[in-house]
This record gives C-alpha cells, structure tokens and sequence, in this order.
C-alpha cells in the first residue's frame, strides 16, 4: 500500500505538471453553451457554471495544493528542527524559554492562528503558505526537543563533547542524523494536513481568488450546486480524500520501514 501510495502521489504531481498537455483545455477558458454538463469524453470531469473544464482545474488545482502542502511542510520542518534542536541540546534555562513560547503558539487553534495571519498579510498564494508554515512549525519542534534531549547523553555524543568539539558541530553531525526517520515519517502527516488547511482557507473564501484554482475553491464552487450537478463536488472530493489517504499509507510505511525494531 506504501509503494502504492508513492506511485499514485507521484502520478498526481507529474499530471499537475503536464496540466495544459493532458487535459486538453484551459483551465479558465468559458464556453457558456456547454454549462454544467455531466462527465463525457469532451469532458471527462464535466463542466463547470461557466463552462470551464472541471478535469482541467482539477489538474491546474493540484500544482496550488501539493505546492502549498510541500512548501510548508518543508518550512517547517527547517524551522521547527532548528528550534527543537537548539531548545533540547543546550537545555537549562534557555530550553524551559523556548518551550514556554512553544506552549503559548500552541494554545491557539491552527486554523484560527493561520485565518488571523492571511488576514493580516493578505489573501493568495504566499499568504497561505506564510500562515500555514508560521503554524505548523510547533509540532516538529517539539518532536526534534524530545529525539534531541534522548540523543544527547548517548556515548558519542558525549565523548564529542569531552574532547571540545563545537556544540553545532555535534548537533548537526551526531545528533541530527539520528532525527531524520521520525522526521521523514512526520513530513508525510504534516503535508496532507496542509493540503486540508488550504483547502478548507480556499472552501471558506480565504484562499486561492478565481480564476485561479485549488481544489479547496472548487470544492467551495461545487457544493452549491451539488444536488442538481453532483460532478461538482465529487471529483474535487475524490481528489482530496485520495490525496490525503495515499499520504497516511505512506507515512505507516515509512514509519515500519525506518524503525529497526519493526524490521
């Protein structure tokens, strides 16, 4: 299912690349004498309100959406290793510091956090990655705090530490590539709950502006009309709830493969 799940993730990301190749439309072209047709071999996803391609914005939609899971994913996973890091090697007092700060960005619902952000710096594309990574990054630190404060008094590390070696020296060279398989495996949960965050900014208007399209809008777009046009939200819901399965197959593989106990 792992493999699977990479192969069907990998798909997904080269078609969002090949969009203009392999839909055979454009993806805000209108044809209004063709509104709100069912699925047909001119149109294999039907058609929207104004007549433009559905399978076509399914496909420009994904570059929007893995962009913003990938890209924030990726952030914070910089952001909150380098924080974990610096928190659990030094410890003390300066640990108990940055762990408060943690906490207080913690207490505030993510989504309510990243709405409070966009609305400061703005709709669109970089105001979503920039709430979604300033959000996200809490729970790699945390995980990076807790691998890092095992991982400190192991015997290499501490013979480092005796004979003088720089403590970002260590950091980098003898504690962090123990962290890489718990953060690889928490990269993969991170990026399909970024991809519903967006999806969820751009159902309730905060996100992507038409004709510009990700699949959170045209979820937004098809759930008016989902009784009489139900391949208006079918087909973006699909998308999304298959996405975010293949992501959590992956993690569980990734999880058993790394883990030398379940080896």
């Amino acid at each position: 299912m792992a493999l699977a799940s990479a192969i069907f993730l990998l798909a997904i990301c080269v078609a969002a690349l090949l969009a203009p190749v392999l839909s055979g439309h454009s993806y805000d072209a209108q044809e209004v004498d063709l509104r709100l047709i069912p699925p047909a071999w001119s149109h294999l996803m039907g058609t929207d309100s104004l007549g433009r391609d559905l399978f076509s914005r399914i496909l420009h939609g994904a570059r929007a959406s893995m962009s913003v899971g990938i890209i924030t994913a990726l952030v914070s996973m910089f952001v909150g290793t380098l924080y974990g890091a610096v928190s659990g090697y030094l410890g003390g007092w300066l640990d108990g510091f940055l762990m408060r700060i943690v906490d207080i960005v913690y207490i505030f619902p993510s989504l309510l956090l990243a709405i409070l952000i966009m609305v400061a710096v703005g709709h669109g594309l970089f105001g979503i990655i920039l709430a979604l990574s300033l959000v996200g990054w809490v729970n790699q630190a945390r995980l990076v705090r807790g691998q890092v404060l095992q991982l400190r008094e192991l015997p290499h590390v501490e013979a480092a530490r005796a004979l003088g070696v720089p403590g970002m020296r260590i950091v980098l060279r003898h504690v962090l590539p123990l962290v890489w398989g718990p953060l690889i495996v928490s990269l993969t949960f991170q990026i399909p709950t970024n991809i519903m965050s967006e999806s969820f900014l751009s159902f309730i208007g905060l996100g992507l502006q038409p004709p510009l399209s990700s699949w959170g809008t045209l979820a937004n777009e098809g759930w008016r009309g989902m009784s009489s046009h139900p391949h208006l939200m079918i087909f973006p819901g699909l998308v999304i709830s298959g996405t975010m399965l293949a992501f959590q197959f992956l993690g569980d593989g990734l999880r058993d493969w790394l883990d030398p106990q379940t080896r």
